[in-house]
């Protein structure tokens, strides 16, 4: 197991890295698969968008993919807490050929983002963040659409940013209940750290094929799990524990749901019914467990209090329906889209 002294060496090499590296710039390198600690291929080129947050100079990776032909709008894709913008691979082909230009972050502390040793996670500096890549490409107008973090993400980015909302669309979105509400004690970052630290295999393919996936295992989900876990045991895994620990405490923290009656653009929920996710389960009292991440309940409540809101439920499916039944999630898209 990594312990404490390795993460204050990794933190005194990244202070010195940072001290060094360029600054204030944006733009596209060519370089290899490994990156920011993640070496997985994205299907697509990826670009590099320098800036300076919180006094450190940071880069969020992304890729810019144009359909064939002229564009009929942009769609920006957020990743969820465990995945990456490589893991909407499907997404985007479907997107491309329906004409629209995609836009996929993987945002700062994610995939092949850096990933700072502190800062101030909230979905108010995430999103405003993309905001300052979208406008570095001169996109101020787009359909904003994320899954799970990426989803309650999207609706924070939506109620900063409503001129430039064109649509939102959720899917199986965090924060459509307040968790520390309903019961679930607060847990303190350090703890979370400790369990990131130990992060398996075995611990993130149960957690998936329990909440993902309904109950079920397909071997093609693999490739997601070991995308995830070669970033813990990467030569940045202490940093991305930690970064994962405070976006857990980001995302319990910071609850959307009060805020979602204000969203006035055209949106669309999509859930699966099987979706069981509520953050702080695991350390909720066994008397508060029963009550947390029923979707199939929550979807129709928040589907309700939003104006100009769109339900739909997919039966039998968890938490990624667009992994789990592409054909199906796509076809529901690209029903409402069009």
């Amino acid at each position: 197991m990594k312990v404490f002294p390795n993460l204050l060496v990794a933190i005194g090499l990244v202070a010195f890295a940072a001290a060094q590296g360029d600054v204030g710039v944006m733009g596209a390198e060519k370089r290899t698969n490994s990156e920011n600690g993640l070496d997985f291929v994205y299907p697509f080129p990826v670009n590099n968008y320098r800036f300076t947050s919180q006094l450190k100079n940071l880069e969020m990776a992304y890729m810019d993919i144009s359909p064939i032909g002229e564009s009929i709008g942009n769609i920006v894709l957020f990743h969820g807490k465990n995945f990456c913008g490589c893991t909407w691979n499907a997404t985007i082909d479907v997107l491309l050929a329906a004409g629209y230009r995609v836009i996929v972050p993987d945002q700062v502390g994610f995939c092949k983002s850096t990933k700072p040793t502190s800062y101030q996670f909230t979905l108010e500096q995430l999103a405003l963040n993309t905001n300052n890549l979208l406008h570095s490409l001169n996109v101020t107008n787009a359909t904003i659409m994320g899954h799970s973090m990426g989803g309650m993400l999207s609706a924070r980015y939506a109620l900063m940013f409503p001129s430039q909302t064109f649509r939102l669309v959720m899917v199986d979105p965090l924060g459509l209940e307040n968790w520390f509400a309903l019961g679930v004690p607060y847990q303190a970052i350090d703890v979370s750290y400790l369990t990131e630290l130990n992060t398996s295999y075995t611990s993130i393919q149960t957690y998936q094929q329990a909440t993902y996936y309904g109950g079920t295992w397909n071997a093609s989900y693999d490739v997601w799990v070991n995308m995830l876990l070669s970033i813990y045991e990467g030569p940045l895994g202490t940093h991305f524990a930690y970064n994962m620990a405070s976006t857990t405490d980001m995302i319990f923290t910071q609850p959307v749901i009060q805020e979602l009656p204000n969203l006035k653009m055209p949106s669309l929920l999509l859930v699966g019914d099987l979706d069981n996710t509520a953050i702080g389960k695991a350390w909720a009292p066994a008397s508060v467990k029963p009550l947390l991440g029923h979707y199939d309940i929550l979807g129709k409540q928040v589907s309700a209090i939003i104006p100009n809101c769109t339900l739909v439920e997919f039966p039998g499916l968890g938490h990624a329906p667009q992994i789990q039944a592409p054909d199906t999630f796509h076809a529901a898209l690209l029903g409402w889209l069009n």
